[in-house]
């Protein structure tokens, strides 16, 4: 049934623990608690922030609340036709397994009759390509290309130990936070793989641990996941 293609946007979200205790939280867990739904009405529009082939995302306010979000509003109709409804749900899986100050995280989602939507961060610094579009020669400098790129880095390793593989990284899906780093957005194009990457820490003797000599913990995959991953222009040589 079609009503059954957009059933994982109805589902309830959990706060995790990197976020669980901010003013976002507490605002929505606020109205869960009364019993209600979180749906559409209680949403207030601000502004547009930006339009894709299946959607668009806009500034919200939670009513009464005074705290803001970013509300990616995607159109049922558009995804059918364009044989994207996957790409849909694979998105909102996706965000449900987040839990990262590099990433978004995903406080609620639901649908109308027309659209699925995910209210996720807002990010008041936009896109990283605005911002190196307003710089000199439009080139950042070397210790700021240096910190993004760490950011970066750093949220991709994440996003691989989750077994999910990102395959949209351009200046456009990085955004700034209000304390300057990063999120990274945009899941629809993202493959999220049956990989379930595990740490193996690997049993110490005591004489090895008075020697301070002993392995660290193993990062591995099963089952066994090539990987080959770029940062920079290595895969343009």
């Amino acid at each position: 049934r079609p009503e059954d293609l957009w059933a994982m946007h109805s589902l309830s979200v959990s706060p995790k623990p990197h976020k669980r205790n901010n003013s976002s939280w507490r605002a929505i867990e606020k109205i869960i608690e009364t019993g209600e739904k979180i749906s559409l009405k209680h949403f207030k529009p601000v502004k547009p922030l930006g339009c894709g082939d299946t959607g668009s995302v806009h500034l919200v306010e939670l009513q009464g609340s005074g705290e803001l979000f970013a509300m990616k509003a995607m159109d049922k109709s558009v995804m059918l036709n364009r044989n994207k409804v996957h790409r849909a749900i694979i998105e909102r899986e996706i965000y449900s397994l987040l839990d990262h100050p590099f990433l978004p995280t995903l406080y609620t989602s639901f649908q109308t009759p027309t659209h699925v939507c995910l209210i996720t961060d807002f990010c008041p610094g936009g896109e990283l390509f605005a911002a190196l579009d307003k710089q000199p020669l439009k080139i950042f400098r070397e210790d700021s290309a240096r910190f993004y790129a760490a950011e970066v880095v750093i949220g991709l390793e994440y996003l691989h130990c989750l077994g999910i593989i990102y395959r949209d990284l351009k200046p456009e899906n990085i955004l700034l936070q209000a304390d300057g780093h990063v999120v990274l957005t945009d899941f629809d194009l993202s493959f999220l793989t049956s990989s379930k990457p595990h740490v193996i820490k690997h049993s110490t003797s005591l004489k090895r641990r008075r020697s301070q000599e002993f392995m660290p913990p193993s990062f591995v995959s099963d089952p066994s996941t090539p990987s080959n991953s770029f940062v920079g222009t290595e895969e343009y040589i």
